[in-house]
């Protein structure tokens, strides 16, 4: 199993750098390991003219493109701000989730190919709000977003969202233990998920947002 793990933490040495590292530990010798911070990736997170134009990859977007057609498995780990994932996180999905890459929307419909599929994840984010509250006063969005119109839209599935929190007053100290335990579940368990059949994708970008 190859698996590709995005740190999308800004800042090294984090609570998120740390689940992952014992996420990455437990997934046994068996698995193909790449792991990547894009904190140290050198791109341009802003997608300039949306898909009207062809904005050219730079070399690090290159190398997550191939990592993420090569996977079967990805992790992506980084902490909830303001109710979504970090800004270089956004701006790197922005880049390389593109048409003929990640989706292909129909002409004559309102459907598209998930190009991905066949690809399962795990979303794995910690944050200072409660899991209760997220739920229930914010509806969950960022969850909702990351199954339904990031990795859910291009084909991941299985695709698990855990939530670590809330990490102040005190949560990490009290909660690390069992923290570190669900993700080494999770890591043991994703070799037995079963994903669907690949698409083939291409390179032609074919909408105009």
């Amino acid at each position: 199993m190859r698996v590709l793990i995005l740190d999308g933490h800004p800042d090294d040495g984090r609570l998120v750098s740390h689940l992952l590292d014992h996420f990455q530990a437990a997934l046994g010798p068996d698995a193909e390991v790449e792991r990547i911070a894009v904190r140290d990736l050198a791109f341009d997170p802003v997608l300039h003219g949306g898909y009207k134009t062809v904005q050219p990859l730079e070399p690090d977007l290159d190398r997550i493109t191939a990592a993420i057609a090569a996977c079967d498995h990805l992790v992506v780990g980084f902490p909830m701000w303001w109710g979504s994932e970090p800004a270089q996180l956004k701006g790197l999905l922005d880049r390389v989730l593109l048409p003929g890459f990640a989706f292909r929307y129909h002409k004559d419909d309102p459907f598209w190919d998930r190009l991905l599929a066949g690809r399962s994840a795990d979303v794995i984010m910690t944050m200072d709000t409660p899991s209760l509250y997220l739920r229930f006063a914010y509806g969950n969005p960022v969850v909702r977003r990351w199954r339904g119109q990031i990795l859910g839209f291009c084909g991941f599935k299985p695709l698990r969202f855990t939530k670590f929190g809330p990490v102040r007053q005190d949560g990490v100290e009290k909660n690390i233990a069992a923290w570190r335990h669900k993700v080494e579940r999770l890591a043991a368990s994703a070799s037995r998920l079963r994903r669907g059949t690949r698409r083939t994708a291409d390179s032609t970008a074919e909408c105009g947002i």
